[in-house]
Formats: C-alpha cells, structure tokens, sequence
C-alpha cells in the first residue's frame, strides 16, 4: 500500500533520532502534528515527528483492512481543513484531491418518502416542497444566517486565543500583551457591531439552545429537522435536547470545500491521502516523520523544563521543545512523570469529559445498497449513493430515543446510522464493481451494561443489528458484505489513542471552547510545563480534521522561540 510504502521505514534511525538535539518534537503524526510540523520546518526548525504506529495520520488515516479495499478508518468527510493550511502548505501540489458530492445528503423513510439536499438551491426547494412549501421558502434564510456565524467564527478559528500570561515576564513582554489582547477584543467587537444586535442575538440562541429547539423554531416537517440535527450531535454523547448542541451543528457546517462554504468531500484515496500531503509538505521542508516509534514519557528537567522524550524502546529523544498532538488526558496524566505539573491543572484535565458515543464499522461490500424508497433508475450509483445517508433518524425524537439508551448504558437499539459510500466517487479505494462503506453510528456507551466489547459474540451481534437496521431502508444489504472492520469506543481509545474513543480528543461543550479549552488559563497551546505546547483537537478550536489546532500552535512555539 503506498501510503505505508512511504512512511513505515523512516530513513531516519534510532541512533541518528538520539545523536541529534531537535528544535522540535513533535508526539504523534496524525494531521494536527504534521501540519505543526510544516509550519516549524518551513520556518527551519528542525523536527522529529513520533508516531507510535506503523502508519501516519492518526484518525486521519487510510488502511487496507481488506485486501483490495482501502478505507478511511476513523475520519471519513473532508471540509474543516482550514483554507489557510491548504493554501500555505499547497496541499494540492502534494497531492490532496478533492471530491465534491451532489447531492450531499439523503434521508429515506420507511413510508416510502425520502429527501435530498445538496448545493443545488433549486433541488432543495423540490425536495423540501415535497413535504412543506413553508420549510422549503426558509431554508435558503436558514442557511444564510448559519454562513453568516461562520464568517464570524472564521478569524477565531485562525488564531491562538487572547490568553492570560502564564509565565513570569519582562514588562517590555507584559506591554506587548496588552497591546495583542487589545487588538483582538477590538477586533472581535467591530465583527460584533457588523453582525448587529438581531442576528448576535441570534448566534447566541444557537450556541447556547439544545438543537432541537433551534430547528423547531425554523421548520416544522421531521425528516428536514431530523437530517440537519444530526449534524448537532455527530461524534458526541449529546441528544439533540443537549443545551449547546446547537454550537456542534454549527461547528460542522463552518468548513468548505474549493470555497464553497458547508460543502463535504470525499477525498481520492481517503482520508489518509490528508495527511499524506500535510506529510509530504513536512518531509520537503525538511521534518523527519518516524513511524513505530512510541512515546514513552516526557523528559523534564529539574528547573521544571521539558528536555525531550522517552520512547518505549529506551531511546532518548533531546529537545527544548515539545508538541503533543496526542489527547490532553494522555498528554498530562500519562506522558508527563509525576508530580511535575500543579495539582489543579492535573485534576482539571483528569475530570474533562472523554466520554463516546460512538463507533465506526468500515464495511466491503459486493454491490450498491438499493433503497426501496428512492428508485431512480440508475442501474448502479444514483445520487442517493452521493452524499451522506441518514438511516434510522426520521424525526428528532429518534435521534433522544437512540441517546436516551446509551444514557441508561445500552448500545442504542435502532442506531443512528451516517452511511457514506466514498467508493461511488472514488474508484481508487475498492474492486471495480465492489464498494467501500462508512457506518459512523451513535450510540455505544464505553462500558455497556449488558455486555463487553471484548467479547466477539457481543461485538458480532451489535453489528448484524446495525445491518438489519439497514436492511428495513434497502433489503439485501446484510447479505452484500464481504467483510467489516469494527471500531467501538475502547477500540478508538487503544488503537488511534482516542482518550475514551472520543473523536475530538474531548467533549465539545460549551464549557470545553475557546478560552476553556482545555481547561481555563491555559487555551493558546502552551502548557504549565515550559517548552511543552498541545497542538491536537484537544486545543482550541477543537475537533475535525481542521489543521487550526497544528497551525496555531506552530506560530506560538515561533513566537517563543524568537524571544
């Protein structure tokens, strides 16, 4: 497979990794740490990147599980990469590719119905006028306002938060502070008054409502409600009756694809193919990504200075600056020796909320799932195959039913199913004739209460429900899989490092953003542990495969540095 071709032998040896004092290290190679990565050895630092597995990327990550198929293991839509770090890397150059869907949604019903949505204003205005004229004349509003906050939120994005100094400072250093934090408060005030009083009222009904009251008060058929909701609660633990979910549905409508604001892609050879390219930016400005090369412990010196790392086979890696990407949990409660960082910033971190909901099962299959609702002539891929198929969420309150048994420690009896099926656009990843199948379903607990996933029944019978669901929308689908690959919360935590198997590297609440992420006074990527900076989702602003987290915290270790 090229993508490990690539990267699982690093020209880079344990030896030469040891004789050499890095400018940076960077703890593991998924997009977050590779963007960081570019953007230190473009401006000529010289960087070691640690990956403990055998393949980079992280979540964002491309593997052949099934001979001939090649699936995007854990992320599997593109459109958060930040514009900047695809124009300032020229990701194209180094091979991303991307690959538009029209439509972008579809929703069957089991009483035959079904909606599509996509880029195409006029399509929508059909399908919504199928079940009410009124929705179908406020959608294009909705939609409006929903780009009008992300324009908003796109310059905090892109910048590190106006935190407060954390370490004693010079007053010439204290002055240059004062004067950053003024600018950006009086930046974000000026977007405020161009926004004005009702729309700011507006944004923050949205970021502080439950979704399901901010979609009752713009539409009122189900399925339109029920599709754009799951947007609210993709990846959380949260029911659309979550105050705060709100902020999630719009934290996944604020990327693009090629400048068109909301729009999702595929990308040809997965999702991998990502970071890849974020790799092959890194490797041609100079970085060395090393694979199978596990991070043990942070090295601290006794001024209370990280000095480097420790990996699991002895090899000491020296270096006054560290980047983790990895999870604050396994950042500060597993890499960093004990008793080296304050107490409450320990506790802070220990009690943020890890919790998943979800689980990923990557399927083969031998032919095209085929909807009894949607019948459209299309003798293999119809554009209900385009985009993303919402199986199982009808109506909102399914969405609460589905949460409400993972609350009481079950797998949700009817999941709710995304069903992407990139092969349909990209004939790079699976047989001709055969398709490559994302089931992203929510909602598995952790630990469930009636079983274990570590036993293979349990986790057998979980997912032939999954399938049987699938089957009331498009009969035939069980008997169409060729093979699986299954990814329940433990799983996520012990393969990909997700802390809890949470895909944002912690809970997206309102309590967990911006200045509060990841915990309170220490947001803009430094850490209490001086020359150690986070530089994963679990640093503003947040989860996705983004590249602000890398980006963002590459210029702060610059700043630094230059002092």
């Amino acid at each position: 497979m090229w993508w490990r071709r690539c990267f699982s032998r690093s020209s880079v040896t344990t030896t030469a990794l040891r004789d050499k004092k890095w400018d940076a290290v960077v703890i593991g190679a998924g997009h977050n740490g590779l963007t960081a990565a570019a953007y230190l050895a473009r401006a000529g630092l010289s960087i070691a990147v640690l990956e403990g597995r055998h393949v980079i990327g992280g979540a964002a990550v491309t593997e052949e599980l099934i001979p001939g198929f090649k699936f995007s293991r854990c992320s599997y839509l593109q459109s958060l990469l930040r514009p900047s770090v695809i124009r300032e890397l020229e990701l194209a150059r180094h091979g991303l590719k991307l690959l538009k869907r029209n439509p972008s949604s579809f929703t069957p019903c089991l009483d035959g119905s079904y909606l599509l949505l996509g880029p195409d204003k006029e399509l929508n205005y059909t399908e919504i006028s199928k079940f009410s004229t009124r929705d179908a004349d406020l959608y294009p509003r909705y939609e409006n306002q929903l780009e009008s906050f992300c324009k908003f939120m796109d310059p905090l994005l892109d910048s590190p938060p106006p935190e407060s100094l954390q370490y004693d400072s010079s007053f010439n250093d204290r002055f240059k502070d004062k004067l950053h934090k003024s600018a950006f408060w009086s930046r974000l005030l000026r977007q405020t008054v161009s926004l004005g009083q009702k729309d700011m009222v507006d944004f923050m009904d949205l970021l502080l409502s439950p979704a399901s009251k901010v979609l009752n008060n713009w539409f009122e058929t189900d399925v339109l409600k029920a599709t754009l909701a799951t947007d609210a609660v993709i990846g959380t633990t949260a029911s659309v009756n979550t105050p705060g979910s709100g902020y999630v549905l719009l934290h996944h409508v604020m990327g693009e694809t090629d400048g068109d604001r909301g729009i999702w892609s595929y990308v040809e050879g997965g999702m991998g193919s990502v970071s890849m390219a974020i790799g092959n930016a890194a490797k041609e400005a100079g970085a060395q990504i090393v694979t199978n090369a596990k991070v043990q412990q942070l090295l601290v010196e006794d001024s209370g200075r990280v000095n480097g790392v420790l990996l699991a086979d002895g090899t000491q890696v020296h270096s006054s600056v560290v980047l983790s990407n990895a999870t604050p949990y396994r950042t500060f409660k597993e890499l960093a020796p004990n008793n080296v960082l304050p107490a409450d910033f320990v506790r802070a971190i220990e009690y943020s909320d890890y919790s998943s909901g979800t689980t990923k099962i990557n399927v083969a299959v031998d032919k095209m799932p085929k909807f009894k609702s949607c019948k459209l002539g299309h003798p293999d891929a119809g554009p209900q195959h385009m985009g993303t198929i919402h199986i199982g969420s009808e109506r909102m309150e399914e969405i609460d039913i589905a949460c409400q048994d993972a609350v009481n420690g079950l797998p949700s009896r009817r999941p709710i199913i995304e069903m992407t099926i990139p092969s349909v656009l990209d004939k790079t990843i699976s047989p001709p004739g055969k398709h490559v199948i994302n089931l992203f379903i929510q909602y598995t607990p952790y630990k469930p209460r009636d079983g274990n996933w570590e036993d293979p029944v349990y986790r057998e019978s979980f997912a032939q429900s999954c399938f049987t669901l699938i089957d009331e929308y498009a009969p035939g689908f069980r008997t169409s899989v060729i093979g699986y690959d299954m990814l329940t919360p433990p799983d996520l935590e012990r393969e990909i490092g997700l802390t809890g198997g949470n895909v944002f590297h912690g809970a997206m609440g309102l309590d967990s953003l911006f200045l509060m992420r990841p915990v309170k006074g220490w947001s803009n990527y430094r850490t209490p542990l001086r020359g150690l900076y986070l530089c994963g989702s679990g640093a503003h602003p947040g989860g996705g495969v983004m590249g602000a987290p890398g980006r963002n915290a590459a210029h702060v270790v610059l700043q630094d540095v230059k002092k």
